[in-house]
């Protein structure tokens, strides 16, 4: 039997790390590890000899016949890092984002249609650094990748995002040409301009575009639903050449959907679509948002919905 040591060894180094309490100084059995995985004394030992060459283990403390390794110095950052990286809620949403929509990919290539988004955590596409991915961090995926317009379903009144779901056309250009990499999927065209529909304004705006007009007008005394959806969708249209940092790009697109949603409904709560138009404000004049298009979106949402704070 063939014995995949690339994919064993990291969870072989934490295995001792485990074992050892961290302390290089320490030494742990192997045997364990290797009979959970189906391996004999043999290729355990093989596999310990491939951790030993990426510097990570070494058997130097072991004075028996029997597998057993310690942890190197290297082997103890790397196993730190990776339980850095473990802990970075950033980090961990881009895995999930990443691995539901290549998992929906391929569930679309084998003509299974709409599965259930959950379905995803028995697969290994939702491990992050040897860690399960949980049903919540699955759940805010789907919301990310739908309100991207990456996978298209159905919700339900306990998920954020579509419980069952299929990969759009969008999403599939996205698996196979940016690897299921979002971000690296949404700059494509970030060097160039971006044709945004603001109001009556129909034009070419770049991301930090000085040369524009804005037209808009709201109804005295209320709000005009049609402008408010179009400027959600302008909102959401902005989002991936703002600059925004990726948790800010997930929150300002499911504020712009829910602005849409809300608006589009049969009587729109006004209160509502204020609460969710200040988070938008606040993000718009943060820092992080460089440009004259954050500012001239900044505008027409104060615009469009009467009775936020000035833009």
């Amino acid at each position: 039997m063939s014995v995949d040591f690339s994919a064993l060894h990291e969870p072989l180094v934490e295995w001792v790390y485990g074992r050892t309490d961290g302390d290089p100084m320490k030494y742990a059995s192997l045997t364990e590890f290797g009979q959970s995985n189906g391996l004999d004394e043999k290729q355990t030992f093989g596999l310990l000899q491939y951790a030993k060459s990426r510097g990570l283990l070494s058997d130097r403390f072991v004075s028996f016949g029997d597998p057993a390794a310690n942890l190197t110095p290297q082997g103890l950052d790397w196993m730190a890092e990776r339980r850095r990286r473990r802990s970075d809620p950033a980090a961990r949403a881009a895995a999930a984002r990443r691995g539901l929509l290549v998992w929906l990919f391929h569930r679309k290539h084998d003509d299974i249609p709409f599965p259930a988004v959950a379905g995803v955590l028995d697969d290994p596409l939702s491990l992050f650094e040897g860690e399960r991915l949980t049903n919540r961090e699955i759940d805010r995926a789907s919301a990310h990748l739908g309100a991207k317009g990456l996978i298209q379903g159905d919700r339900d009144a306990s998920s954020d995002g579509p419980v069952y779901a299929e990969i759009t056309a969008e999403g599939e250009d996205c698996v196979e040409n940016y690897q299921g990499d979002i971000g690296a999927y949404e700059r494509r065209n970030a060097g160039g301009n971006t044709t945004f529909h603001i109001g009556e304004n129909i034009g070419n705006i770049a991301a930090n575009s000085r040369d524009f007009t804005m037209k808009a007008t709201t109804h005295k005394g209320g709000i005009d639903p049609a402008a408010i959806v179009m400027l959600a969708r302008a909102l959401r249209q902005a989002a991936p050449v703002l600059e925004l940092p990726e948790d800010d790009v997930s929150e300002f697109t499911q504020l712009a959907t829910r602005i849409e949603t809300e608006a589009a409904s049969e009587s729109p709560d006004p209160g509502r679509l204020q609460r969710w138009g200040t988070s938008i404000l606040g993000i718009l004049n943060s820092p992080v948002v460089s440009g004259a298009l954050g500012s001239v979106l900044a505008a027409y949402t104060a615009r469009v919905l009467p009775g936020l704070p000035p833009a």
